[in-house]
């Protein structure tokens, strides 16, 4: 076991947030799953092996870490978030998909510029929080417009769309460029796994691999609800008109 800050605080307090707010409301048992399964992945990816991995040796263990806290992590608890509670925060600016999504990409394009990757991981007890904080909220304002927006299944779709194509050039940029751009990493002392320049690659690939799958799954779910959607419209049209 090598619990963090994140494994043995964050994971502990929105526990607790959740069981206070399921005292208002009962959630779903699908709800409550998804919470769990949130809290069980954040444990694992910061009280694992993987965390002195990510703080000592490779990219791609640091990569996977954020991957949790940026995507996986908050769509689960804003997923797990029952409507009635949701409700009550109907209008928050951060929450519009206009401000939602580029403050996550801002966020995870800022902290993924080298000097700050660098500066962020040799002060591992205030600036690397901040940024995993940071992920965690971003991703959260990123999520919510989907699960609990007003807005069309369509409109929701090619928000989803967007966050893909807007998202994906950075994985595929760190696995493209021909030397490591993280000095953190290119001068951490290593007796296993790949170069410095081979574990940005395998970190780049598998960030988007990861998008892909995650986004366009969501993606295909809902312009599917949108087909199905105008295929019922069409149908209704032609038959409200012949029953006049």
């Amino acid at each position: 076991m090598h619990p963090s800050a994140e494994a043995v605080g964050l994971v502990p307090a929105l526990a607790v947030a959740y069981v206070l707010a399921a005292r208002t409301e009962r959630p779903a048992r699908a709800r409550a799953a998804a919470a769990g399964l949130a809290l069980v992945l954040c444990f694992v990816a910061f009280a694992s092996g993987l965390e002195p991995l990510a703080n000592h040796t490779f990219l791609w263990a640091h990569l996977l870490q954020n991957v949790v806290l940026a995507e996986w992590m908050p769509a689960l608890l804003v997923l797990a978030l029952p409507p009635t509670l949701a409700r009550r925060a109907r209008g928050f600016p951060l929450f519009h998909p206009l401000v939602a999504l580029p403050l996550w990409l801002a966020t995870y394009y800022a902290w993924h510029l080298p000097w700050l990757y660098d500066l962020a991981l040799r002060h591992p007890h205030s600036l690397l929080h901040l940024e995993h904080v940071t992920y965690l909220a971003a991703g959260t304002c990123l999520w919510w417009p989907v699960v609990h927006g007003e807005f069309s299944s369509g409109a929701k779709a090619a928000y989803l769309f967007s966050a893909f194509v807007l998202a994906s050039p950075l994985g595929l940029l760190l696995a493209l460029i021909p030397r490591a751009i993280y000095s953190f990493y290119a001068l951490a002392p290593r007796t296993w796994g790949p170069t410095p320049l081979g574990d940005q690659q395998i970190a780049g690939m598998t960030m988007a691999a990861e998008e892909a799958v995650v986004f366009f799954a969501v993606f295909a779910a809902y312009l599917l609800r949108f087909l199905q959607d105008e295929q019922a419209a069409g149908l209704v049209g032609p038959a409200a008109r012949g029953g006049r």
